[in-house]
């Protein structure tokens, strides 16, 4: 089980950075490879020193960490699991040790050398200053394979998209934090809460430029609801319309259409239009749902005779299914 990153560096939590690459380059340097041939627990602390340090040598990563967002192998907590270390709890929930960088790279990219061992086999320790450790060469050297260099920060953003123009999937505009607008694709099918990656719209760094993360947010709307690909209406009918049937206009994400009311409709019963709904993954729409609601508004004189004068043979009972007396 992953460690916490603090505790594997041996620094406090409010320590600065660098206090933290302070710690780093003492511990990477008693452990790296080329010096301990011979300790394979040597290797294992390697790695490990290099796991914490890619988690609180990034300014982003160390606040997620510290906010409970990631766990201590750099993986995503789940809301349950933030809970967990909220009340207390300490380590990685999912188990196991979860580093899949190559801990050279990381020593690489903080040292300014390629970090690799030599392709004859030879290490060394040069890209010290010097001497090295034993007189193996210059680390970092001609031979060496150079790590990759940092990206720059990424940078989170929130699309706020109109109920109608997201079932349609009309293209949207963001304005990132450097002014510049962007024009914004919605993927089909996409879902409330889904990210979308803008590539190289981040900060620029030595190996490229960051990226923009789009959390796409669907606004709630008056009179719909999403469920699935369809649309949900509530239609409220009067009881002349809901017993006689009737034309009625009704609103859809495209617009309004009339739609039949069947005579007899009762609340609840639900009527459909194709076609009306959010666009799936493989570009057809979803139906628009509308279900009716009787709505016998004020009170009606002559409604209140008619229900007194109703023949009781013509009453039926729309509760016999329940076997209440």
């Amino acid at each position: 089980m992953a460690r916490d990153p603090y505790s594997v560096l041996g620094v406090a939590r409010g320590s600065s950075d660098d206090e933290i690459k302070k710690a780093y380059r003492k511990l990477a340097k008693e452990l790296h490879p080329d010096r301990n041939a011979d300790n394979p627990k040597a290797a294992e602390r390697f790695k490990e020193v290099s796991a914490a340090y890619a988690i609180l040598g990034d300014p982003d990563k160390r606040a997620k960490y510290d906010r409970g967002e990631i766990g201590p192998d750099g993986a995503a907590r789940s809301p349950f699991e933030q809970a967990w270390q909220s009340r207390g709890g300490s380590g990685s929930a999912g188990g196991g040790f979860a580093f899949e960088g190559d801990p050279m790279d990381i020593f690489a990219q903080f040292f300014g050398g390629g970090g690799r061992r030599r392709a004859g086999g030879g290490a060394g320790f040069g890209g010290f200053g010097g001497g090295g450790f034993g007189g193996g060469g210059g680390f970092g050297g001609a031979e060496a394979r150079t790590a990759p260099r940092p990206k720059g920060r990424n940078y989170e953003y929130r699309l706020d998209i109109p109920f109608e123009a997201a079932a349609r999937l009309e293209p949207q505009r963001l304005t990132l934090r450097t002014g510049k607008t962007l024009q914004i694709k919605l993927p089909p099918g996409f879902v409330e809460g889904q990210q979308l990656r803008l590539a190289g719209q981040g900060d620029p760094g030595p190996g490229g430029a960051g990226d923009a993360l789009v959390t796409l947010h669907i606004l709630p709307h008056a009179l719909f609801t999403r469920e699935g690909d369809n649309v949900i209406l509530d239609l409220p009918l009067r009881l002349d319309e809901a017993v006689l049937g009737a034309k009625v206009k009704v609103p859809t994400v495209d617009g309004a259409v009339m739609l039949s009311v069947p005579a007899g409709s009762t609340s609840g019963k639900m009527l459909r239009l194709r076609g009306k709904g959010f666009t799936r993954k493989d570009g057809t729409r979803g139906d628009q749902l509308v279900r009716v609601l009787i709505d016998v508004g004020e009170p009606d004189a002559e409604l209140k005779r008619f229900a007194e004068t109703w023949a009781a043979g013509k009453r039926r009972n729309p509760r016999s299914a329940w076997g209440l007396s």
